[in-house]
C-alpha cells in the first residue's frame, strides 16, 4: 500500500533541516520482542529484564545509548509492562544527568508496527531517531553513522533509514550465523551503500538468488552478500513513523517494512547500510544468541560493558586469570574447581569437589558437593543439591534441583521449577510451572502474561526484585503434578513437536551435536555435488558487475577473532580438565563447521592459544617463557599436528608466530629462532615449510625480514645439511 510523503513523527508537521540538526538525539527502545522464542520464561518476566551475565538485558542497551550520545529514550512496553516500569522507576536511569528515560505503555499492540504507530500518535519524536530493541548489546560509536545519514539526507530527501550491519560469516553447514540467525542475503550498492535486496528466508536447496535485472541498468556493479549480520540498530528519519501510520500492513520491521520499501517503486524511499568492523553490536534473538553474546561479554568484546565495570549499578565482580570473574562475597570450597570464562555472582556458595566451567552463576545460589556445571547459565537464588550434573542449560530464579538430577544439553528450567532426585531432564526440554498452551501463538504475537492483553490464557501477578529476591507472591499458579519431573518435583515438561525440533537444536544454548553436524555435512555434500553439476553454487560474498564479472569481497573478517576466542576457550578447558585430545578435536571440528573455517584457521588458533597460556604462566625471563611454551606444545603436539596436514598449513603457523611476536606476544620475539628450531625438532613443521617461509621473504621490506635474519643460522644449517648428506653418500 502506497503512502503520501510526510514530514515526520509529530502528526505530519514539516520541520526545517536546521531545526532537525539542533534536536537532541532521541531513541525508541522496543522493550517487547513480539516473538515467543524465550517461552516459557517470558510468560513470567519481560525478556529485557532477563539477566545477561547477571545484569538485566535492558541495562546494556541503555548504557550504550547514553555513551553514544543519545539524550532522550522512549521505552515502549506491552507485556509485563508493570514489572518493567517498576524496575525503571527504582533504577538509576531516571536520575542520570543529560539522559532522559521515559516509558510508553500499551496493552493493545501486538507487533513492532503497532508500537511505532502508537508512538507516532504521541507526538514525542521531533527529528532523526535511533530505533533499537531492548535486547541489544553494543559498544559502537554512532558519530560516523549519524554523520553519513545526515549527509545523505542533505543530498537526497528520499534517504529514509540507515541500518547498522557487521560482517559475520554463516556456517556453510547450518546456514546460520554464530548468533543462531538464518543466513541473510543482501544486495548493496558498493559505492553508495544503498540496500537493494534483503532476504533472510532463502531456499538454500535451489542454490540461486533471483534479482531484478533493473538493478544493473543505472549501476556499474552490485555487491551480493551472505556474510553480513543485521545488528537491528537503525538510524531513522522521522518519516519512518508516518509510513507505519499510513501502512497498516507494516507489522514486522524487516519482513514487512524493509522489504516493502525495497520493492516499492512509487514512493522512492531509500534505505542505506553502515558497516562496523572493530566495534561490537548484536541482538539477543534466541537462546543461541543469548549464549554467544554472554560469552562475548565474558571475553570482553563488549568493553566497557563487562562484568568488572560498574556501568549500571550492579554488583561488580573481580576479573581473575583465564577470564574468571568472582564477586567479593562468595564462598567457594577449596576443593571446588572454577574453570575459565566463568562468572560467580554475589552471595553464592559452592560445595566440595564441585566444578563450574564456562558458566555464569547468579547471586545467592547454593551449589552442593560433587556438582558438575558446564556451559550453563544459573540465575539468582537457585539451589542445586549434591551430585547433580548440568550441561549447556538455563536455570531461572528460584529453581531447586534435587540430589543426583541431570540436565541434558539444551534444557531450560523456568522460574521456581523443582526437579526431583535423580531425575533426568531430556535434551532441549523446557520445564515450567505453567502448562503448555494448547494453541501456540505465532512468532509475530506478544509474549503476554497480562490479563488485559487477551492474547495468552496465562496470568501472573506482582513483580519481584531483580537483585535476586523473588517475592512470595511471584506466582499465582498451582503447583502441577510431580510425576513429570520426578518425586517431589514441580513443573510441566513442554512437548516438542517434530517440526519444532529443528528450531530447538538450531537455537539452543547447547552446541550442535557431532551426529547432527555429520548428518548436515553429508546433506551439504550431496547438495554441493548437485549444485556443481547445475553450476548454481553461491559464494560467500561477491560483486555482480554489468559485464558479469564476479570479484570476491575483501572486507575485514571479524568472525576470525570470535573463532579464535572460542578455540582458546576450548583449549583452556581441555588443559584444566585434562580432556583427551581426540575429544578436543571433535569440539574444534564443531566450531570449525559452525564458523566455516579451514584447517589452517584451526592450527593458527590453537598455536595462539598455547602461546597465550605460556604467557599467562608466571615467568621472569624470555628463557623461562620459552621453556613454559615448550612444555605446553609438547603435551598438546598431537592436537596441533592434526590440523597441519600439508606444508601450506605449517607455513601459516610460522607466519602466525611471526605476527604474534610483532603484535600480541612481543615477549616471544627474543626467542623466535629457538622456537622455530623447536617446532622443527618436534616435527611440527618440516624443513620445506621453514625454507619456503624464508624464501617468500626474499623480496620483502627489511622490516618484514627481522625474524628471518634472527633465524639465519638455523636456515643456513637446513640448506647445507642436504649437501653434506650428498657428499657423505658419494664418499661411501
Amino acid at each position: 500500500m502506497g503512502a503520501e510523503k510526510k514530514g515526520g513523527g509529530g502528526g505530519g508537521v514539516r520541520v526545517s533541516e536546521d531545526e532537525l540538526a539542533r534536536q537532541p538525539l532521541q531513541a525508541i527502545l522496543l522493550a517487547d520482542s513480539f516473538a515467543t522464542n524465550f517461552r516459557p520464561i517470558t510468560l513470567d518476566r519481560p525478556k529485557v529484564l532477563l539477566p545477561l551475565v547477571n545484569v538485566p538485558m535492558i541495562n546494556y542497551t541503555l548504557a550504550w545509548l547514553e555513551s553514544a550520545g543519545v539524550k532522550e529514550v522512549f521505552v515502549f512496553c506491552c507485556a509485563h509492562s508493570t514489572q518493567l516500569i517498576d524496575y525503571l522507576n527504582t533504577s538509576q536511569w531516571l536520575s542520570r544527568p543529560n539522559f532522559t528515560v521515559s516509558t510508553i505503555q500499551s496493552h493493545n499492540s501486538i507487533s513492532a508496527g503497532d508500537a511505532l504507530r502508537f508512538i507516532y500518535e504521541r507526538h514525542v519524536i521531533h527529528g532523526d531517531f535511533l530505533l533499537i530493541s531492548g535486547d541489544t548489546v553494543s559498544n559502537m560509536s554512532l558519530t560516523r553513522a549519524l554523520q553519513d545519514h545526515k549527509d545523505r539526507k542533505k543530498k537526497d530527501n528520499d534517504a529514509l533509514m540507515t541500518m547498522i550491519v557487521k560482517r559475520s560469516k554463516p556456517s556453510s553447514v547450518t546456514h546460520q550465523s554464530r548468533f543462531g540467525n538464518d543466513e541473510l542475503f543482501m544486495a548493496i550498492d558498493p559505492s553508495t551503500k544503498q540496500l537493494l535486496y534483503y532476504e533472510d528466508k532463502a531456499d538454500y536447496s535451489k542454490g540461486t538468488l533471483s534479482l531484478d535485472k533493473m538493478f544493473l541498468t543505472d549501476r556499474p556493479s552490485i555487491g551480493l552478500h551472505n556474510d553480513k549480520e543485521d545488528c537491528y540498530i537503525d538510524i531513522c528519519s522521522p518519516e519512518v513513523l508516518s509510513l507505519f501510520t499510513d501502512n497498516f500492513d507494516y507489522q514486522h520491521l524487516r519482513r514487512h517494512f524493509v522489504k516493502g520499501l525495497l520493492v516499492d517503486d512509487i514512493m522512492g524511499y531509500k534505505i542505506f547500510t553502515h558497516e562496523i568492523h572493530s566495534s561490537y553490536a548484536a541482538r539477543i534473538d534466541n537462546f543461541r544468541s543469548y549464549d554467544t553474546i554472554s560469552k562475548d561479554i565474558i571475553q570482553r568484546w563488549t568493553y566497557p560493558f563487562v562484568p568488572d565495570v560498574n556501568f549500571c549499578g550492579h554488583h561488580v565482580t573481580k576479573l581473575e586469570r583465564q577470564g574468571k570473574y568472582r564477586a567479593s562475597e562468595v564462598a567457594v570450597s577449596q576443593s571446588a574447581e572454577i574453570g575459565p570464562f566463568t562468572v560467580i555472582g554475589n552471595g553464592t556458595k559452592i560445595g566440595n569437589n564441585s566444578r563450574v566451567i564456562n558458566s555464569v552463576i547468579g547471586e545467592g545460589c547454593t551449589i552442593g558437593s560433587n556438582v558438575s556445571i558446564e556451559g550453563s547459565y544459573i540465575w539468582n537464588n537457585v539451589t542445586i543439591e549434591d551430585g547433580c550434573e548440568l550441561k549447556h542449560a538455563i536455570v531461572c530464579d528460584g529453581v531447586i534441583i534435587k540430589t543426583g538430577a541431570v540436565l541434558e544439553p539444551g534444557a531450560v528450567l523456568s522460574f521456581k521449577v523443582v526437579i526431583g532426585p535423580k531425575f533426568v531432564v531430556p535434551a532441549y526440554s523446557k520445564v515450567s510451572l505453567h502448562e503448555q498452551p494448547s494453541k501456540q501463538d505465532s512468532d509475530d504475537e506478544l509474549e503476554y502474561a497480562e490479563n488485559s492483553s487477551g492474547i495468552v490464557e496465562f496470568s501472573s501477578t506482582n513483580t519481584y526484585e531483580l537483585n535476586g529476591d523473588v517475592t512470595s507472591e511471584f506466582f499465582e499458579v498451582p503447583h502441577p503434578a510431580t510425576s513429570e519431573v520426578g518425586s517431589g518435583g514441580a513443573g510441566y515438561i513442554w512437548s516438542i513437536c517434530e517440526e519444532a525440533f529443528e528450531e530447538e537444536w538450531r537455537h539452543s544454548v547447547a552446541p550442535i551435536s557431532a551426529d547432527k553436524i555429520a548428518e548436515l555435512t553429508k546433506s551439504l555434500d550431496d547438495d554441493l555435488e548437485l549444485s556443481t553439476q547445475n553450476c548454481n553454487a553461491l559464494t560467500n560474498s561477491g560483486e555482480l558487475k554489468s559485464d558479469s564479472n564476479i570479484n570476491d569481497s575483501e572486507d575485514e573478517d571479524s568472525g576470525d577473532d570470535y573463532f579464535e576466542k572460542e578455540v582458546e576457550g576450548t583449549f583452556l578447558r581441555a588443559v584444566e580438565e585434562n580432556i583427551k585430545q581426540q575429544d578436543v578435536i571433535l569440539e574444534i571440528n564443531s566450531l570449525r563447521l559452525s564458523y566455516n573455517m579451514t584447517a589452517t584457521d584451526c592450527a593458527s588458533a590453537l598455536f595462539y592459544s598455547m602461546l597465550k597460556l605460556a604467557l599467562e604462566t608466571p615467568h621472569s625471563s624470555a628463557s623461562e617463557l620459552f621453556e613454559s611454551a615448550k612444555k605446553i606444545i609438547t603435551t598438546w603436539k598431537g592436537l596441533l599436528k592434526f590440523y597441519l596436514p600439508e606444508i601450506d598449513e605449517e607455513i601459516e603457523v610460522i607466519l602466525k608466530f611471526e605476527e604474534m611476536c610483532v603484535e600480541s606476544a612481543k615477549e616471544f620475539s627474543a626467542v623466535f629462532d629457538k622456537m622455530l628450531y623447536f617446532l622443527y625438532d618436534k616435527e611440527i613443521v618440516k624443513e620445506e615449510a621453514v625454507l619456503r617461509w624464508a624464501d617468500e621473504k626474499e623480496g620483502a621490506d627489511e622490516s618484514d625480514k627481522v625474524f628471518v635474519k634472527q633465524s639465519e643460522e638455523f636456515i643456513r644449517w637446513l640448506r647445507e645439511a642436504p649437501e653434506e648428506e650428498e657428499e657423505e653418500d658419494e664418499e661411501d
